[in-house]
């Protein structure tokens, strides 16, 4: 049987030592790093991917797409996808910064508390890579959704365009999706009057939401902070909290770590299925789907 080989495009200067690790410890038999991959250096690399082996022993060969910036590494996807022709493939997976895995694990950690179809969530810091993914997969499984951002523009703008991606993909059952620009603590908390999840993935070492805030949420039952710099994203909530009892309210609350046991778990899944098949392209919503069963499992 062929070796299972993954390529790891990264973007940054030095391809990340997590990742590479990650991919290490999925099983594969052989990792090729390749870093400074931009747009114009992928068409080569993927050939090399695609024209050393055929039939059967293509899906041995797998594409890995990593790197700090999000918005180069889907740069790098759809290039790698449009070098694709036919059967002429291999199975590619887009995880840039953590972004995909970490925002398909904090949703299915939240629906493991609250029935998402119909309810109100709020996503803090929701206009940047996690958040805007964490967005697009709480709507798609039909939550009302609450976009908050510095700027209301923005905010709305993410929102039409997470809104036109689900009607591309056909979605049905789509929740609202709006968006908001908080200022003073009042308004924060008039957003996140009824809301039943609260996710905060903002930069890190910012707080989004005080402890009076999520206290006084009468309605909220599950808030979960991706951020592991102090302060804390939402106060009162530690990396390490699992479904932890939040104090004075009826939430469970889930930190950055706590989060990332499931998301390791999602990573591993993942990579492991690129090798079933050779036509594979797991971007957020694949790899969500995969992490539901990982949960499940």
């Amino acid at each position: 049987m062929s070796k299972r080989i993954l390529f790891q495009f990264d973007s940054d200067s030095h391809c990340s030592t997590f990742d590479s690790v990650v991919a290490i410890d999925s099983d594969i038999d052989h990792l090729v790093p390749v870093a400074n991959v931009q747009a114009t250096s992928v068409e080569p690399l993927v050939h090399g991917t695609m024209f050393t082996r055929g039939g059967d022993d293509l899906k041995h060969t797998a594409i890995f797409i990593g790197g700090s910036d999000v918005a180069v590494a889907e740069t790098l996807l759809r290039c790698v996808t449009d070098t694709f022709f036919g059967p002429v493939r291999v199975s590619v997976m887009m995880d840039a910064n953590g972004c995909n895995t970490t925002a398909a694990a904090a949703v299915v950690c939240a629906g493991r508390h609250v029935d998402l179809a119909g309810a109100k969530a709020i996503v803090l810091g929701g206009t940047g890579p996690v958040g805007q993914r964490v967005g697009k997969l709480l709507a798609a499984d039909g939550a009302d959704v609450v976009l908050t951002s510095r700027s209301k523009s923005r905010a709305e703008s993410v929102c039409q365009q997470i809104a036109k991606q689900l009607e591309s993909d056909s979605v049905d059952g789509v929740g609202q999706l709006s968006a908001a620009a908080p200022t003073t603590s009042d308004e924060l908390q008039s957003v996140l009057d009824g809301a039943q999840i609260v996710i905060a993935c903002g930069a890190a070492g910012v707080q989004l939401a005080s402890r009076e805030n999520l206290a006084q949420s009468s309605s909220l039952r599950v808030a979960i902070d991706l951020n592991a710099v102090p302060p804390a994203g939402l106060e009162g909530i530690e990396v390490f909290d699992k479904a932890k009892g939040f104090e004075g309210t009826e939430a469970v609350a889930y930190g950055a770590i706590g989060v990332g046991g499931l998301k390791m778990k999602t990573h591993k899944a993942a990579i492991r299925s690129l090798f079933e098949s050779n036509d594979k392209v797991l971007n957020a919503s694949e790899i969500y789907a995969l992490a539901k069963l990982v949960d499940a499992s």
